[in-house]
């Protein structure tokens, strides 16, 4: 089956599992070969491993990188290596890790970053602060961090982070969800921090002690969001607003609702009372059921339409459906010199590059989307048909997932032996059913862009809503 989602906690594990503890050393022989074998397996059963980035250009990374390895490495080192390896492909579903138990052993020492902070014109800004110095106020600017300038740590972090093409916009979301654990991963394992913060044009040098995960960790933060409802839809001054946190049927199920009769009864709503505006929120919208996602992309049709157009694999991994795998899976079949996955025998999850129906309750109202960079995977489906079909006004920020499609769908998790990095592969290539030759490499595009100010992280405004609710009244009604 397709990963139920890609959420925030997706992130977090390849992005907490590292500390510069006793580690075994591999020699640098050794960390080479790893690399190269793991290029070749990429290479092989990847479907999207040249989808961004082209052969030569991904062999003389590969060259570039083998040169950097001189000597022997930590296991935290190999992985460093690994990282912007992985991402470079432009697959915000693959990633390497290191083992579960070796992450909760360093999540209660101290030693992470004692900021939340975001990036703006690749400059960082304190959001929350929880060194305990009252002398560091929120919105003041961190200008190094242990004799590191913020463009330096920058160009460490982003690269190290994946998603898909080229976006950046998941990227720097990523970095203010998650960078004290970014930095403890990706640059430095320390107890303290020198820190240079402007304050009012006046520069100050603190020196500060590390904080543990769960001192600092909180929903949101470190952690995956976690709301109360993942549904959630309302009816004010004639405005529907639909909030879907997930896609993911696990996540509705914790929150005590079911997707099909939420949707469903919402549109039911919207066209009894002749609603003629309607704001879908899809900000960080990691992803989750294909199944969800296109219900909920039938209610915006009155006509047949595309959702998928095709699901590809590479040729080892059509020839590895056989035996017993034949009595859930159909073989792909080739065309050309591709190969392209069939329905499935026994799971729906694969179903979707057939024409789609429109639902009974389909809205013609007018549609305003909310997106931003953690909209990713079936979230990003979903917005590309809408935005290809024109069926929605787009606010907020290009999304994180791909306009064209993405790579997931079976995603096996292997160990990278000798060492316990693990590495997690997609194994199918979907390609939505868009202009293949609109956003090539990026996501789907905001038709008004609404950027967040430091202060709106800050104080919790939410200029994108607000954006959206400008838009509608100044626009006249379709119902």
């Amino acid at each position: 089956m397709r990963a139920t989602s890609f959420c925030l906690l997706y992130l977090l594990l390849p992005l907490v599992n590292t500390a510069q503890t006793t580690t075994p050393r591999f020699s640098a022989d050794t960390v080479i070969h790893l690399l190269q074998d793991t290029y070749l397996e990429l290479a092989a059963k990847h479907p999207g491993f040249y989808r961004y980035v082209s052969r030569p250009e991904y062999q003389q990374y590969i060259d570039s990188l083998k040169k950097t390895i001189t000597d022997s490495l930590t296991e935290v080192e190999v992985y460093q290596k690994l990282k912007p390896f992985t991402a470079k492909m432009g697959c915000l579903h693959t990633g390497v890790s290191l083992p579960a138990a070796y992450t909760d052993s360093i999540n209660h020492l101290p030693n992470l970053f004692p900021f939340q902070v975001a990036i703006q014109n690749n400059r960082m800004y304190v959001i929350q602060n929880f060194s305990g110095d009252t002398a560091i106020h929120p919105g003041d600017e961190i200008v190094q961090i242990n004799s590191h300038t913020i463009p330096q740590l920058l160009q460490v972090i982003l690269p190290a982070i994946p998603s898909d093409g080229n976006n950046t916009t998941l990227k720097y979301r990523a970095v203010y969800h998650l960078f004290p654990t970014l930095y403890r991963n990706l640059v430095q394992t320390t107890n303290s921090f020198q820190v240079q913060v402007l304050h009012q044009s006046n520069s100050h040098t603190f020196t500060l002690p590390a904080k543990s995960f769960d001192a600092i960790a909180s929903n949101g933060f470190l952690k995956e969001v976690s709301p109360a409802q993942q549904l959630h839809f309302s009816i004010t001054d004639s405005i529907g607003v639909l909030t879907i946190h997930s896609f993911s049927v696990s996540d509705i199920k914790k929150s005590k609702q079911q997707f099909s009769n939420f949707i469903n009864a919402a549109f039911q709503n919207l066209n009894q009372q002749h609603i003629p505006h309607l704001i879908v929120d899809l900000r960080n919208n990691t992803g989750g059921s294909d199944g969800n996602a296109a219900l909920l992309t039938s209610y915006f049709f009155d006509t047949a339409y595309r959702y998928w157009d095709r699901i590809e694999v590479t040729e080892a991994i059509a020839k590895d459906i056989k035996g017993a795998t034949t009595l859930f899976y159909r073989k792909p079949i080739q065309k050309d010199n591709t190969w392209l996955w069939q329905k499935a025998r026994t799971v729906r999850d694969f179903d979707y590059y057939e024409t789609q129906k429109p639902a009974k309750n389909h809205y013609t109202g007018k549609v305003y989307v909310l997106i931003n960079g953690f909209c990713m995977s079936s979230c990003a489906d979903v917005t590309a048909v809408l935005a290809h079909h024109q069926k929605a006004t787009f606010i907020g920020e290009e999304t994180g997932g791909g306009y064209q499609g993405n790579n997931s769908g079976l995603m096996p998790v292997t160990t990278l032996a000798p060492t316990r990095l693990r590495l997690t592969v997609p194994l199918q290539a979907y390609y939505n059913a868009v202009n293949p030759a609109v956003y090539m490499g990026r996501g789907t595009m905001p038709d008004y862009t609404i950027n967040e100010t430091i202060n709106d992280y800050i104080t919790g405004n939410d200029p994108v809503m607000k954006a959206a609710i400008d838009t509608i009244k100044k626009t006249p009604a379709a119902l």
